[in-house]
């Protein structure tokens, strides 16, 4: 199972890092999308981790950072782990994965 997983608010911060954890546990691939207030996720040193242990799981729209999360975070430093785009990654997303849940 490849599930995916689409945060638009920073405030699923919670769910979104348990459903990783749980579908991790079941041997399940997860990969994110991360847009609108939802890139400040990158600011939570937990998620950072999750994505850390598995590198390019994690895209984000690039213009969302932008406007959000200017200085919260620096994305040069996670340029190994976070696939930085645009809405193009959620479309891919959607195309890889076998279920997608959106926040």
């Amino acid at each position: 199972m490849r599930l995916g997983i689409v945060v638009t608010d920073a405030g699923f911060l919670p769910e979104v890092t348990g459903l990783i954890q749980a579908a991790r546990a079941r041997a399940w691939e997860t990969e994110c999308f991360l847009t609108d207030t939802g890139v400040m996720l990158l600011a939570d040193e937990g998620f950072v981790d999750q994505a850390r242990s598995v590198p390019n799981s994690v895209s984000l729209c690039e213009h969302s950072v932008a406007r959000y999360a200017q200085g919260a975070y620096d994305l040069q430093s996670m340029a190994d782990v976070v696939i930085v785009g645009g809405q193009y990654q959620d479309a891919e997303l959607v195309k890889r994965c076998d279920k997608v849940l959106v926040f």
